[in-house]
């Protein structure tokens, strides 16, 4: 049996699908198509055969996503799969549709709805492709049931072909749970790209009301790229001192461990991995009160849930967590990690899939 596999980002598909398709290769041979951005050698390593494909994962050119529909109808003619498993909205909708004429099983991985169902005209664009795409898929994998439930109210897929699942999981082993830190300082953590759906604005107008108050009894570690609009700020505030901006990170674990709190005000996620991540390590966390966020928070206990888009909310809630007492914050730790020891293993995340795609 040949599994194909295509998706937007080598990176990502590492971080967070290698158990997954070592489980894959179980049942059979594993072919990845992605553009090559690193790790592409790791997948080879496991056995896996790796078909460099360009994706414009963020623009909207006709004539380039046409070309990408072309060049998936040629992958999956030349590679013959048995079952294609797709993962983010190009290679879901372009794959998908290429799988629904030549009749392959294929299943689709929604990992959010990003920017794409907030604006109403793209909105009704982006139903009609998604329909269009996923009309014959065996499954659609979601990562949270509010997403799930959008995708019905859209009508773009019947409630019987939809798994929702805990997200992509997180691996308890590698990401293993640390003994609180003890300093003076409260230290917050930012993962992620540096843009304004995560939240960056209400973030830096938060950290520097907490600059004003406490001095350096509170801190702000950036990790991630900067869109362009957001250079010119970050580098001012990391030179004043305001955040300490550490670049990309390709193990964020060290920072995980050495942080007090987690801090991610994103308007719209599938399931963070970050919260996951962060979570397992005994860190509790700071985040929006939205579907892909608030599954993973056991609001006042592992940490705390803030309105979107809010800055003045996301400030009280960290001020909140600085005046806590040292034993309350390691308490929250603790927490978070139980709930993701309950909830969002790794392994059963995978076992739920494998068994989906092979029932």
């Amino acid at each position: 049996m040949k599994n194909l596999i295509i998706t937007n980002h080598s990176y990502m598909l590492w971080q967070f699908r290698r158990e997954l398709i070592a489980a894959l290769m179980e049942h059979g041979n594993v072919v990845i198509s992605m553009p090559f951005v690193g790790h592409e050698d790791d997948f080879e390593k496991m056995g896996c055969k790796c078909i460099d494909t360009d994706v414009d994962r963020r623009g909207i050119n006709p004539i380039k996503d046409f070309k990408l529909l072309l060049n998936y109808f040629k992958l999956i003619s030349s590679e013959k799969p048995d079952k294609v498993i797709t993962y983010s909205i190009k290679p879901n909708i372009y794959a998908g549709l290429v799988c629904r004429l030549k009749k392959i099983d294929y299943f689709t991985n929604v990992q959010g709805l990003g920017t794409a169902f907030q604006n109403s005209k793209l909105a009704k664009l982006v139903t009609t492709m998604y329909k269009a795409g996923v009309k014959k898929a065996s499954t659609v994998f979601f990562e949270n049931s509010a997403n799930a439930d959008i995708f019905i109210k859209r009508k773009i897929v019947s409630p019987n072909k939809i798994k929702v699942l805990n997200g992509a999981g997180v691996n308890l082993e590698h990401y293993f749970f640390c003994d609180y830190p003890k300093t003076e300082s409260t230290d917050f953590l930012f993962v992620g790209r540096i843009m304004k759906e995560k939240g960056i604005d209400e973030l830096y107008y938060a950290i520097r009301k907490l600059k004003d108050e406490f001095g350096d009894k509170v801190n702000l570690d950036i990790i991630g790229f900067f869109e362009d609009e957001y250079k010119d700020i970050t580098e001012t505030l990391n030179k004043d001192g305001i955040i300490r901006f550490q670049g990309f990170q390709t193990d964020a674990r060290p920072y995980y461990k050495n942080c007090g709190c987690v801090v991610l005000p994103s308007y719209h996620e599938g399931l963070s991995n970050v919260l996951l991540e962060a979570s397992a390590m005994g860190r509790p966390v700071i985040t929006s009160d939205i579907p892909g966020c608030r599954e993973t928070v056991e609001n006042e206990l592992s940490g705390y849930l803030v309105e979107t888009k809010n800055g003045e909310a996301l400030y009280e809630a960290m001020k909140k967590f600085v005046l806590l007492s040292a034993k309350n914050k390691a308490d929250m730790g603790y927490n978070a990690r139980k709930k993701v020891e309950k909830d969002f293993d790794k392994a059963d995340v995978v076992r739920q899939t494998i068994n989906e795609i092979f029932k």
